[in-house]
C-alpha cells in the first residue's frame, strides 16, 4: 500500500517506520494540511483543550538571510531533519524478580543487582523500576464552547492496552490448535472495553488487525488451521526429525549420523552391508534437506514474530504479544531471535508465550516409521526428548528476555492465557555501557544476580549481539522521537501545552487543528555570536479509535534569538499549529516536542468529532 504524501514532510524516522507497517494501518482520516504558526480562530463548533487561547508567536520565513547578516531572522521553520545530541548507547536488560509464590517483586534497588557481560562485572548506569501501564496517562481535556452552545461531551475513552495474539500454525498440530481455539475464545470474554486485540499467524493465512469487535475476533479464531511447510503423510527414508538433522548437519553428531545411516540402510538397501557408504550419503543428504525445511519454518515463525512486534510498536499504549506455539527450533537464527527481543525491549513490548502442547510426555513418535533396530529406536527417543526441551527453550527465552510469562506443562490453557496476558506488576530495567566493545557482531552472554536474595527467582535475557557499525547519532535521535510518538507515556522535560479544536464545514468533513504552546523559560540556549540558539522538533500524530496510526506532521523551529527577543519570549512562549483534514469520528492526538539538547516532552489528547 502506498502511503499518502503530506504537504509538510514528517521526519525520516516516521517515514521509515511507516514503510515497515505491514498490515495497512493507513485508514480513516484523509490527508493532513501544512502546519502554521498562526492559530485559527475557533468556529462555533470548535473545541479546545483549555479555556485560554495560546499566545500567538509567528515564526520568520525559512529562507532567512545568512548568519553573517546582522538582520538574520531570529526564528525560522524548516522541514529538514535536525542533528540532535544523544546519550551514550546503552545495553538495556529487562528483569523480572519473583518470590517463591511467583509474585513479582517491586521493592528492590539498584544496589541489589549485579550484572555481568561475558562474566565481567558491569557498572549499572541506568536503573528503573517500572509498572506496565502506570505511565500510560489518560488524555485530560476540557471543552470550550461558544456562547449559547451546549457543552460538548466528555473526551472519549481511548484504548489503553493492545494485545497481539500470534498463533504458530506452522508448527502446531490440528489437535493442539483445536484446544487452543477453545481456550482463546473463553479468554476473549475477559478483555476490557479499553483493550484492543489482533490475531496473526506465522503462515500469514489468517489475520485480523486490532479491534474491539469480539464477534470478528471469534470469527477469525475459528478459521485457524495448521499450515506446515512440510507435506504431511509422507515418510522420508531415512526418517529424520529436524532436531536430529541439525545434530548431523550443524553439530556433527556421530551418533545421530550412525542412527540415520542404519535407518537408511534398512529402508533403502534392505540392510545390505555393501551399501553402507551409500546409506551414509543418503542420510547426510536427507539431513541437509530436513535442515533446509526446518530452517524455512523457523524463519517464517521468527519473521512473523518480528513483524508483529513491529506492528504493535506503532500502537499508543501498553503492548503485549502472546505467542501460542508447540515450540520450534532455532539453528542458524539466534541473531534474529536476539534482534526480535531487542526490538521488543526498545518498544516496551512484552512477549508472553504459551506452549500449545500443554502437559506432554515424550516417547516413540507414532508418525515416524518403525525403527529397524533397538539402536535406532533408542536414538530417536533420545533426540525426541532433547528436541522437546529445545523447542520449549525458545519460548522461554522470548518470554523471559522481554519480561513476559512462559506457560507450559499445563493443560489448563484458559489459565495459561490469563497468566501470559497480564504483564508482570513490576519489572526492572538495567542499563550499562559496554567498555571497549568491538564492532564484530559477536554474542555477549549476560547474567543478572541479586545480592543476598537467594530465594528470589530472576527472569532476564541471556545475552545480546555486539553491533557491526557505530550508530548514527542523527538516526538515534529520530528513533527517540518515533518511540515517543508511538507511546502513551507522558514526558515533561519541556513545559508544553496541547490544545485541539475542530471545525466542520459540512456533515462529512472536518478540519482538526492541533496547537502547541512551548514555554521557553526552561529551555537551555547556547550563546553563539550574540544569539541564543536552540532547535525544536515538534511532531503531531493522529490515531483512530482503535489506536491505528493515521498520519503525522513535523515542524522544526530553529531559534537564533537576540537577548531582548528571548526576554520577551520568556513571558509569551512559542505557539505552533498543525491541521488535519479528517472525517467525523473519535481520534487520539499524540504530541512530541524535542529540543537540540535532548529534552523531550510528550502529551496525549482525545477528541470526538460528531
Amino acid at each position: 500500500m502506498n502511503l499518502p504524501i503530506v504537504r509538510m514532510s514528517a521526519s525520516d524516522a516516521i517515514r521509515l517506520f511507516l514503510s515497515f507497517v505491514i498490515f495497512g494501518v493507513m485508514t480513516g482520516a484523509g490527508g493532513a494540511q501544512q502546519s502554521s504558526e498562526t492559530p485559527a480562530q475557533p468556529a462555533p463548533t470548535a473545541t479546545q483543550s483549555t479555556s485560554a487561547t495560546p499566545t500567538q508567536e509567528t515564526a520568520a520565513p525559512a529562507n532567512a538571510p545568512q548568519e553573517s547578516d546582522k538582520n538574520t531572522a531570529e526564528m525560522t521553520t524548516a522541514d529538514t531533519a535536525a542533528t540532535f545530541k544523544v546519550n551514550v548507547k546503552l545495553v538495556l536488560v529487562r528483569v523480572v524478580v519473583r518470590d517463591s509464590h511467583g509474585n513479582a517483586i517491586g521493592t528492590l534497588h539498584k544496589e541489589d543487582f549485579q550484572l555481568f557481560d561475558n562474566r565481567k562485572p558491569q557498572v549499572i548506569s541506568h536503573f528503573a523500576m517500572e509498572q506496565p501501564g502506570s505511565q500510560a496517562a489518560a488524555a485530560q481535556t476540557t471543552t470550550e464552547t461558544a456562547p449559547g452552545e451546549k457543552p460538548s461531551p466528555a473526551p472519549p475513552s481511548m484504548p489503553e492496552r493492545f494485545i497481539a495474539y500470534l498463533f504458530d500454525d506452522t508448527h502446531t498440530s490440528l489437535t493442539d490448535l483445536a484446544q487452543v481455539r477453545l481456550a482463546t475464545e473463553h479468554h476473549f470474554d475477559s478483555l476490557r472495553p479499553t483493550d484492543r486485540a489482533a490475531i496473526f499467524t506465522t503462515s500469514g493465512q489468517t489475520t485480523l488487525d486490532f479491534t474491539d469487535n469480539h464477534a470478528k475476533l471469534r470469527e477469525t479464531l475459528r478459521r485457524l488451521l495448521p499450515h506446515p511447510l512440510s507435506v504431511s503423510g509422507i515418510t522420508e527414508c531415512p526418517d529424520i526429525s529436524f532436531y536430529m538433522a541439525d545434530q548431523i548437519q550443524n553439530k556433527h553428531d556421530d551418533i545421530a549420523l550412525q542412527a540415520a545411516t542404519q535407518d537408511a540402510l534398512a529402508c533403502a538397501y534392505q540392510n545390505d552391508q555393501r551399501f553402507v557408504t551409500a546409506a551414509q550419503a543418503l542420510a547426510q543428504s536427507t539431513a541437509s534437506r530436513q535442515v533446509n525445511l526446518g530452517d524455512s519454518e523457523t524463519r517464517l515463525s521468527i519473521g512473523a514474530l518480528r513483524d508483529v512486534v513491529r506492528r504493535i510498536s506503532s500502537m499508543p499504549g501498553q503492548r503485549s504479544v502472546i505467542l501460542v506455539s508447540s515450540g520450534f527450533l532455532i539453528s542458524d537464527y539466534t541473531q534474529e531471535e536476539s534482534d526480535v527481543m531487542e526490538r521488543a525491549m526498545h518498544a516496551n513490548v512484552v512477549i508472553g508465550t504459551l506452549d500449545a502442547r500443554g502437559l506432554y510426555t515424550t516417547g516413540p513418535d507414532v508418525t515416524q516409521s518403525a525403527a529397524p533396530n533397538a539402536f535406532v529406536s533408542g536414538a530417536r527417543t533420545q533426540y525426541q526428548i532433547q528436541s522437546a526441551s529445545a523447542e520449549s527453550d525458545v519460548l522461554a527465552e522470548l518470554a523471559y528476555g522481554t519480561g513476559g510469562t512462559f506457560f507450559h506443562n499445563n493443560n489448563d490453557l484458559e489459565e495459561g492465557f490469563r497468566r501470559v496476558a497480564v504483564s508482570p506488576e513490576y519489572f526492572y530495567v538495567l542499563g550499562f555501557s559496554p567498555q571497549n566493545l568491538k564492532l564484530d557482531g559477536r554474542f555477549h552472554s549476560l547474567k543478572v544476580t541479586l545480592k543476598g536474595q537467594e530465594k528470589l527467582a530472576i527472569q532476564a535475557r541471556k545475552g545480546y549481539y555486539a553491533p557491526r557499525h557505530v550508530p548514527d547519532p542523527r538516526e538515534e535521535a529520530k528513533q527517540e522521537i518515533e518511540d515517543a510518538l508511538f507511546s502513551q507515556e507522558e514526558l515533561h522535560d519541556l513545559p508544553v501545552e496541547l490544545h485541539t479544536q475542530y471545525f466542520k464545514p459540512n456533515d462529512d468533513e472536518a478540519k482538526l487543528a492541533v496547537l502547541v504552546r512551548v514555554d521557553v523559560r526552561k529551555m537551555h540556549f547556547r550563546k553563539l555570536e550574540g544569539r541564543n540558539r536552540n532547535e525544536l522538533t515538534v511532531v503531531s500524530g493522529l490515531f483512530d479509535r482503535n489506536g491505528n496510526y493515521i498520519t503525522g506532521l513535523e515542524k522544526i523551529v530553529t531559534m537564533r534569538l537576540l537577548d531582548e527577543t528571548l526576554e520577551r519570549k520568556l513571558n509569551s512562549g512559542i505557539t505552533l499549529k498543525s491541521s488535519f483534514d479528517v472525517k467525523p469520528g473519535t481520534y487520539m492526538v499524540r504530541l512530541v516536542v524535542r529540543d537540540a539538547e535532548g529534552q523531550v516532552s510528550a502529551e496525549n489528547g482525545a477528541i470526538e468529532i460528531p
